[in-house]
């Protein structure tokens, strides 16, 4: 049964949807293996608590309400609750600067929004999310941060959307990242967050499964 595309889209259970951190916290304990997939999706800003700490560069003053480990906190609650989803797309939401961090929290913001929003919206704001991100990408594109944010809200759109484009480019970099830490920069908890994320959701092959599991933290 062919289900019509609007309709298709306000069924979406969360753009950007995956494993919650406490199952990638476990699979990663198991070395990369699936964890659990029965039941409503859960949305996968848990799985990115406070990581990457030691890649990111920016120039956000540590008070300001766009300082990443403020951002990362919006994120993660906006992950599980509808109210704290608005909260964190109106802090984002006339956000003008150019630091690239802040936009890639923009763009995760705005496609939350579409998770929220009505069936009518949604498409919306997954477009306004993707355009964020290509600008967030354009400003720092080896930012790792930025290419997860993306890596997990494209993996999980509907293909005929065509919006993905990235999810192959964005996998490459991310398994390049965790196959060769601890020297591209990733902190054990970040490595953990990525490997377990990339194995636990098949994103990879088996080979490269094995691979990954060889890797010391």
């Amino acid at each position: 049964m062919r289900i019509p595309k609007v309709l298709f889209l306000a069924v979406i259970v969360g753009i950007g949807a995956s494993s919650s951190a406490a199952d990638l916290r476990s699979s990663a304990r198991r070395g990369g293996g699936m964890p659990p997939v029965s039941g409503p999706a859960r949305p996968v800003a848990k799985a990115v608590r406070p990581f990457f700490s030691n890649l990111t560069s920016h120039t956000v003053s540590s008070t300001s309400p766009y300082h990443p480990a403020i951002l990362r906190r919006h994120y993660e609650q906006a992950a599980a609750d509808k109210a704290a989803g608005e909260k964190f797309y109106k802090l984002l939401a006339d956000y003008q600067d150019r630091d690239a961090l802040v936009l890639g929290y923009k763009a995760a913001s705005e496609a939350i929004r579409a998770r929220d929003a009505s069936m009518f919206n949604k498409l919306t704001y997954v477009q306004d999310a993707a355009k964020t991100f290509e600008q967030a990408v354009g400003l720092d594109p080896q930012n790792p941060e930025i290419r997860f944010l993306r890596f997990s809200v494209e993996s999980n759109l509907p293909a005929f959307l065509g919006l993905s484009k990235h999810v192959e480019e964005d996998k490459e970099m991310l398994l390049n990242a965790a196959l060769n830490h601890p020297g591209t920069g990733l902190d054990a908890e970040a490595f953990r967050t990525v490997r377990g994320f990339l194995v636990g959701r098949g994103h990879v092959s088996e080979e490269e499964a094995q691979r990954l599991s060889k890797v010391k933290e």
